[in-house]
C-alpha cells in the first residue's frame, strides 16, 4: 500500500476538535487517493454574530465524546447507504467559539455532483437535528440555551426520518 493510501487511511471520517481546521487541507485529504472521484461538496458552518436578531458574542458548544463521535459516524454510515458516495468527512468544532469562526465542515466526494450534494445536504440536516451538542450563546442580555428549530426537524424529514430532538 502507499504511503498516501496508508496516511488518509488514517484519517478519521469524524473528528470532534477545539482547533480550526482547513478546507483546501481537508478536501485534499478525502479525495488524495481516489482517481474516481468527479466531485467534491462541502459545507462550513460559522458562528453568526448576530441570531434571531440578537448579536452574539460567544457561542459555547458542548458534546459528550465517544458518544457524539458514535451518532456522527451512525449518520455517515447511513450516507453511503442511501447515496452513491465515495468519501465523507464531518469536522465539529467543540468549545468557546467568536463570531465568524468556522463551527462544522462536511465533505463528501462521490463520481458525480448530484449524489455529493444530497449527501452533503442529509449530513448537514441529521447533524443539526440529531447529533448530540449543545450550544449556548452569549449577548448583550446573557447567555441562553439555543433550542432546535422547527425548520430543521422539517429538513430532516425529507429524508424519511423523524427528529428525536437532541441535535441543535
Amino acid at each position: 500500500m502507499s504511503p498516501a493510501l496508508l496516511a488518509s487511511s488514517a484519517v478519521p471520517r469524524v473528528r470532534i476538535q477545539t482547533d480550526d481546521f482547513d478546507l483546501s487541507a481537508e478536501t485534499l485529504s478525502l479525495r488524495a487517493d481516489d482517481g474516481g472521484v468527479g466531485a467534491v461538496v462541502s459545507f462550513v458552518g460559522t458562528v453568526r454574530d448576530g441570531a434571531d436578531g440578537s448579536p452574539v458574542s460567544l457561542m459555547e458548544l458542548e458534546h459528550y465524546p465517544g458518544m457524539t463521535e458514535a451518532a456522527i459516524e451512525a449518520m455517515v454510515d447511513q450516507a453511503f447507504e442511501r447515496f452513491d458516495i465515495l468519501g465523507a468527512r464531518v469536522i465539529h468544532r467543540v468549545g468557546p467559539l467568536g463570531p465568524r469562526a468556522q463551527i462544522v465542515l462536511v465533505l463528501v466526494s462521490a463520481r458525480h455532483r448530484g449524489q455529493a450534494f444530497q449527501a452533503c445536504e442529509f449530513l448537514m440536516d441529521y447533524l443539526k437535528t440529531q447529533a448530540p451538542f449543545w450550544k449556548k450563546e452569549h449577548g448583550p442580555s446573557g447567555a441562553h440555551w439555543v433550542d432546535a428549530r422547527v425548520t430543521d426537524d422539517e429538513a430532516l424529514a425529507r429524508w424519511g426520518i423523524q427528529a428525536e430532538g437532541n441535535g441543535t
